[in-house]
């Protein structure tokens, strides 16, 4: 043993001169000359039925026989190199046998095994990479990277995690889902009022009418604008069949870095974004110059009711470039009526329309849905807390469903927390069931899943006089709708909206005037040519 410890310690400081073609040599590394007095050398060690007092006292006897200071250091660090080399060298020889019986106890050859794997979420992915060798090969195998979702509740996913995942997928890459997702809206938000439509300035919190509301504490996300630089190198071969892209919640995402990435995804068919700092009129026009087979659009504004740069021209585009589109949903936008019914009307396939959450929408654009050159063939209709949605255009909308209008339409939302806008002052917040054919509706046609909920029916809401579980009371008709909102997801987008009596329409007439030709020789009828 003695002599085992001085030959590994000598080696250290006695070396012989490396031949150059010898890479081994070359890299400092000896090849013992005799492997079997190595093996025998290993066997006496395995052999020790008590290695650790035994080496101990060798390794002693060793340093007491050398008498310089450097010769003890030498031999300490040789025996130092020698135990992490066995340590190294056991560890690899029981990952290789373990490898070995899971390959031989696995019932499955690694192509199924690739293709179950193939089936797992992102996480459960990485779990099983992590088992053994075995698993690890088959989990990197760009199949299993097909359907790529990081999406999770605390900020802990980085660029680099993002790129070499889309890397090891490549060109199998068909989905993508990056960042927070949003959690469903509490009770206790829907409950809140947007806007304050009493007398007094000043709420029951003793705050001013303007005055925003702090929105709610949450993480930032550590992904920023170069998260999705992957699907654009290599001429676009990782986003060149991405189907689907979910963004939620990703802050430092900006325009340029979005249009960049959608320049590359020209076979997207569903596009989801919730919470990103980009401009919808941007946006849109990279949708429409990129992604023409697109048949998803779910958008919602990270700050609600504050952009207001949606156009008419980028409203026409998104027609002809995007026809095959079928479902549409723009939430917290500030659009007005007459660019909602270019969209409307303009989509030939739309199913699904949600704008809930905005700014403008009186309800103007629901006029003649069914009528003109291009009548709507719409199943799902969400006008959900639209904070200038006119009582007078929902009452105009459901006698027309009366009338045999929308056949097609299956589930509509009115509901809003702080009751209608008036005709006249959309301040002045109003619920009158006499002036709403409701249970008409509901009665007339079952076929239909309508959902409207109000604040405690009256023509005025004074919020100072009813308490907060009062508020959150409601006149609901609500029925069952899951197997109508399929993929439809619900987003916690802060709802307070601070009180703009300018964000109406301002580029239309009164709607008062029952004659005005919104829909006559100098309005959208007309323009619907344009679209085709």
């Amino acid at each position: 043993m003695d002599a085992f410890l001085l030959s590994s310690s000598s080696s250290s400081s006695v070396l012989k001169r490396p031949c150059p073609r010898d890479p081994l040599a070359a890299s400092g590394t000896r090849v013992p000359s005799d492997p079997a007095a190595m093996d025998c050398l290993l066997e006496a060690f395995l052999s020790l039925s008590d290695p650790s007092l035994a080496l101990d006292l060798s390794l002693e006897r060793l340093l007491g026989s050398r008498v310089q200071e450097s010769d003890k250091d030498r031999a300490i660090e040789g025996a130092i190199r020698v135990g992490s080399a066995l340590l190294e060298a056991a560890k690899r020889s029981d990952r290789k046998r373990s490898s070995k019986h899971n390959s031989a106890s696995w019932p499955l050859p690694p192509d199924l095994t690739i293709k179950v794997f193939s089936m797992l979420d992102t996480q459960s992915l990485c779990h099983a990479a992590a088992a053994c060798s075995m698993f690890h090969k088959c989990a990197t195998d760009p199949l299993c990277y097909a359907n790529i979702d990081l999406t999770v509740p605390v900020p802990k996913v980085n660029n680099m995690i993002v790129s070499t995942m889309i890397q090891r997928a490549g060109k199998n890459l068909q989905s993508l889902k990056l960042g927070m997702r949003p959690s469903p809206t509490s009770t206790a938000e829907l409950s809140q009022p947007m806007s304050n439509p009493i007398k007094n300035p000043i709420d029951t919190f003793g705050l001013p009418w303007n005055d925003k509301r702090p929105r709610p504490r949450r993480e930032s996300s550590v992904l920023t604008r170069s998260c999705l630089l992957a699907l654009s190198v290599d001429g676009g071969a990782s986003g060149a069949l991405l189907r689907r892209l979910h963004l939620y919640n990703i802050d430092k995402m900006d325009n340029s870095a979005l249009c960049t990435a959608l320049a590359a995804c020209q076979s997207l068919l569903d596009l989801e974004l919730i919470g990103l700092h980009v401009e919808l009129r941007r946006t849109l026009d990279a949708v429409s110059t990129h992604c023409h087979s697109i048949e998803r659009l779910f958008f919602e504004s990270s700050d609600t009711g504050r952009d207001d740069s949606l156009k008419s021209p980028t409203c026409i585009n998104l027609v002809n470039g995007c026809p095959n589109l079928t479902t549409l949903a723009l939430r917290g936008f500030k659009l007005h009526d007459h660019k909602v019914r270019m969209l409307v009307k303009g989509f030939r396939y739309l199913k699904f329309v949600d704008f809930s959450t905005s700014y403008s929408i009186t309800g103007m654009f629901l006029r003649n849905l069914a009528n003109g050159t291009n009548p709507v063939a719409l199943e799902v209709l969400i006008l959900r807390d639209c904070l200038h949605l006119k009582e007078v255009e929902v009452s105009r909308f459901l006698s027309a469903v009366l009338d045999g209008d929308l056949k097609t339409l299956r589930y509509l939302d009115i509901s809003n927390k702080d009751g209608l806008s008036a005709n006249n002052d959309w301040n002045y917040r109003c619920y009158n069931p006499s002036a709403i054919p409701i249970s008409r509706v509901l009665k007339d046609r079952p076929d239909i899943c309508l959902i409207a909920n109000f604040p405690p029916e009256g023509s005025f809401i004074d919020i100072e006089n009813f308490s907060d579980s009062e508020i959150s009371s409601s006149t609901s008709f609500q029925m069952m709708a899951a197997a109508v909102f399929g993929s439809y997801s619900t987003s916690s987008s802060d709802s307070s909206y601070s009180s703009d009596p300018g964000s109406g329409n301002e580029d239309v007439h009164d709607v008062n005037d029952v004659s005005f030709a919104f829909y006559g020789a100098d309005s959208y009828d007309e323009m619907e040519f344009q679209l085709a």
